[in-house]
């Protein structure tokens, strides 16, 4: 089995030991499930943001240890305070080392979370919505266009806004009316390499009017540049700021060099 195969086997098995300890309707009746969500869509179309989807992560399977001390609140609030359209958060423990209460202390801050997991079931939608995410991640590569089809009418209906995640020519097909944003990841997640023409090259075929967003391998504000050229609406960035000693003053040199080039 490559690494995503691996990470979806030990999701069916985590996801029915969540079921156990957490009913739906207990995640129902959570603090945060009734509260109005914020609109990924919106927040990436405001150009008076940077259009960055910053992210924290701890670690990965490609990567290992990333950053193990940085805290979620000091980070985020970083990114908030200083541009990102939004923030995503990982929240899968045994590979990424992410936890559910990353989102919770997140939460204060008034930017769209999105919930970065492999969802495989409607109740980790379910449980997104229950600890304050605003958008979930669909990846095409480990769902069915029916699955993923079935998932997005199921976050929508919860009020829960849909980024699905490509890879190929292939995946295009999972694309539907109810995904609202885009995300073309730059990495193979079969074999972790990287190409960030990839983005490119895939964007000409999304729909029109999909929002799209490139994910993985940027490190620079050039790449972003380069991509705006090209329609992208949002960068999703973790990997670049999180392997820094201090991810906050990371991301605001790198907007401090985005607004530079810009102007």
């Amino acid at each position: 089995m490559n690494i995503l195969e691996t990470i979806i086997e030990y999701k069916k098995t985590e996801v029915e030991k969540n079921k156990s300890k957490f009913s739906v309707a207990a995640l129902e009746n959570s603090r945060f499930f009734h509260r109005k969500t914020l609109s990924l869509k919106e927040f990436l179309l405001d150009e008076s943001k940077t259009g960055i989807i910053a992210e924290f992560k701890r670690r990965s399977p490609s990567k290992g240890i990333i950053n193990e001390d940085s805290d979620v609140l000091e980070v985020t609030s970083a990114y908030d305070n200083h541009g990102a359209s939004a923030l995503s958060i990982l929240t899968d423990e045994y590979f990424f080392g992410g936890y559910n209460e990353d989102i919770l202390a997140a939460r204060i801050n008034q930017l769209p979370i999105l919930r970065k997991d492999f969802m495989i079931d409607s109740y980790q939608l379910v449980e997104a919505k229950a600890i304050g995410a605003d958008v979930i991640l669909l990846i095409a590569a480990c769902l069915t266009p029916l699955q993923v089809k079935e998932m997005a009418s199921f976050a929508k209906n919860i009020g829960l806004e849909v980024l699905l995640e490509i890879h190929n020519h292939q995946e295009l097909d999972h694309i539907c009316d109810e995904v609202d944003v885009v995300g073309i990841n730059n990495r193979d997640l079969k074999t972790f390499s990287v190409d960030i023409n990839r983005s490119i090259e895939l964007s000409r075929h999304i729909p029109p009017g999909k929002i799209i967003i490139a994910e993985s391998g940027i490190s620079n504000v050039e790449t972003i540049h380069k991509l705006k050229n090209f329609g992208f609406k949002g960068f999703l960035i973790g990997e670049n700021f999180m392997k820094e000693p201090d991810p906050a003053i990371a991301f605001a040199s790198f907007v401090n060099q985005l607004k530079m080039i810009s102007s």
